[in-house]
């Protein structure tokens, strides 16, 4: 299934400063954090030209916390981008919850990226599953890396990408063309 990419168009207050990008990081542990960091951080490089960047990092087992469960899904209801950086192995049921805590609000994201730490592990297909579910539900892009979905084309730029190396190089090459894309046509969703 081939969907079009619509942008919703991002505001800035002044119209001498780029508008911002607004990230959110959800991750399951230090090395998956820091997978993220880099691949946000390949992002901001990419594009900084065009927008300024903001990004926030929310710890899976803290999003188990009533609370500030909630306040993370607020601030990803506001979010351009969602991350989710885990192992590959089940999601925790809290970050199932807190996912569809987000979806139960008006959602402004564009994409959802999973990243993979260890894309052999049994439950990947799974989570990997769940989270596309989860951007199709959404009204979102998704994005895997590594994408190992069977049947599934690997688009030219993605395959050249994974071909120059790093893991942040591998992860946003599409994500990066589509956020230059142009912006000037709204994205119209059911909540909208």
């Amino acid at each position: 299934m081939t969907r079009a990419l619509n942008l919703p168009p991002f505001e800035a207050n002044d119209p001498d400063t780029n508008p911002t990008l607004n990230v959110l990081i959800a991750y399951e542990d230090f090395e998956a954090g820091k997978r993220a960091k880099e691949t946000y951080d390949f992002l901001v490089a990419n594009v900084a030209h065009d927008y300024q960047f903001s990004n926030q990092m929310w710890k899976f087992e803290v999003l188990s916390i009533p609370k500030l469960g909630e306040i993370a899904a607020q601030d990803a209801a506001l979010a351009d981008i969602v991350i989710i950086s885990c192992q590959g192995h089940d999601l925790p049921a809290e970050t199932k919850a807190w996912l569809e805590l987000w979806l139960g609000q008006r959602i402004r994201a564009i994409a959802l990226v999973a990243l993979f730490a260890q894309p052999n592990l049994v439950g990947v297909a799974e989570v990997r599953s769940y989270l596309a579910g989860v951007a199709l539900r959404g009204q979102m892009e998704f994005f895997a890396q590594p994408d190992e979905s069977p049947g599934q084309p690997k688009p030219r730029a993605f395959v050249a990408s994974l071909r120059k190396g790093t893991l942040a190089e591998q992860t946003f090459p599409m994500l990066t063309t589509a956020v230059e894309h142009d912006s000037s046509f709204p994205r119209w969703g059911i909540n909208e």
